[in-house]
């Protein structure tokens, strides 16, 4: 049982980041432009405008991700409750890929906003 509660709290803290981060990037994005934290592509960082709309979007996105991965990693885990070791193992395993599937995927919806909403310049779309 110990066991599986470790991998349970694990299986909790890539969407409990989504969540804080999330809320954190809508809140207050990252006021200055940087290299070391917050949502760095090419794009996000032309200018402020699109830093400010890049953490906003990728914000709200990782907020309700989050909170989904949260609720299924706790339906999933509790299918697998007295267990074998192995078992927990491979749906802890199982669970974290899918997390990072999406964690890194998120990548994907943001930029498709930023072309959509700034030109290659980050000039707003009229």
């Amino acid at each position: 049982m110990d066991f599986w509660i470790f991998i349970f709290l694990m299986s909790l803290l890539i969407p409990l980041v989504m969540i804080g981060f999330g809320s954190y990037f809508v809140k207050k994005p990252p006021s200055k432009i940087n290299l070391v934290f917050g949502y760095r592509t090419s794009m996000s960082m032309k200018n402020k405008d699109t830093w400010t709309f890049a953490h906003n979007y990728c914000g709200k996105l990782w907020q309700i991700m989050g909170l989904i991965m949260f609720l299924f990693s706790v339906v999933v885990m509790f299918f697998v409750v007295g267990s074998a070791v192995d078992t927990v193992s491979v749906f802890g395993c199982i669970l974290v890929v899918i997390q990072m599937f999406f964690l890194v995927g998120s990548i994907i919806p943001t930029e498709l906003a930023l072309r959509k909403t700034f030109d290659k310049n980050g000039n707003r779309k009229k």
